[in-house]
């Protein structure tokens, strides 16, 4: 099997899909449907990928052998052109815990739903979201909606962290329950963003198929 320059040696269908050339952007493998199991997929397809971790804490958990301490990091990773993925992570270190999280993170990647956030602005804008989003986790529930070019992100700073990663410039957000748990409110933001996505993935996938066919045909 080839291999690229940095060694990396496809383990899963899409892998093998990416690396081979078939598959050339991140939209087309998330169109797939197949599992993004190889964070190197992302690298290969989103070069550049910022990150940001939102929350480090200390876990403590009692066992036989007595108190076992470990590090949850809550991260965020976004291309601020709109990819964003998020994770939770644990390890002994917190340099451990950090860098599974943003491994972990590449592989919950979604592509974010960006259009003009009003009427007012210009055709085809991406500043904005197409329409509100709505998220919970635990006892958090966030909103985000659409808003026009200009405004900015009327947001907590968790929540603004995530919408900058995903490339979203303007928007209106809300926010109920407990949001002084931090990795709750990160939560509920992605989910947020996720539902968007979700709603637009079969006219996306179709739209891409529909492509191919094209090409083949021609």
């Amino acid at each position: 099997m080839s291999r690229n320059n940095d060694g990396w040696e496809p383990r899963t269908r899409l892998g093998r899909k990416v690396q081979e050339g078939d598959i050339s952007s991140m939209e087309e493998a998330l169109a797939t449907g197949l599992p993004l199991k190889e964070p190197q997929i992302v690298d290969q397809l989103l070069g550049g990928l910022d990150d940001e971790v939102l929350d480090i804490n200390m876990v403590q958990r009692m066992t036989d052998s007595g108190r076992r301490v470990k590090f949850r990091c809550v991260c965020a990773v976004g291309n601020r052109d709109g990819y964003l993925g998020y994770a939770e992570a644990r390890d002994d270190q917190v340099g451990g815990a950090i860098q599974k999280a943003i491994e972990v993170a590449k592989l919950n990647i979604i592509s974010v739903d960006r259009g003009s956030g009003s009427w007012e602005d210009s055709a085809g804008g991406v500043n904005s979201l197409t329409r509100t989003a709505k998220g919970k986790a635990g006892s958090v529930t966030v909103e985000i909606r659409p808003a026009p070019q200009g405004l900015g992100l009327a947001a907590a700073e968790t929540v603004r962290n995530i919408l900058e990663l995903a490339g979203v410039q303007d928007a209106w957000t809300s926010s109920d329950g407990n949001t002084r748990t931090t990795v709750n409110l990160a939560k509920a933001t992605f989910n947020a963003l996720q539902n968007a996505s979700q709603a637009r993935t079969p006219d996306r996938a179709a739209r891409i198929q529909r492509e191919a066919g094209g090409e083949e045909a021609r």
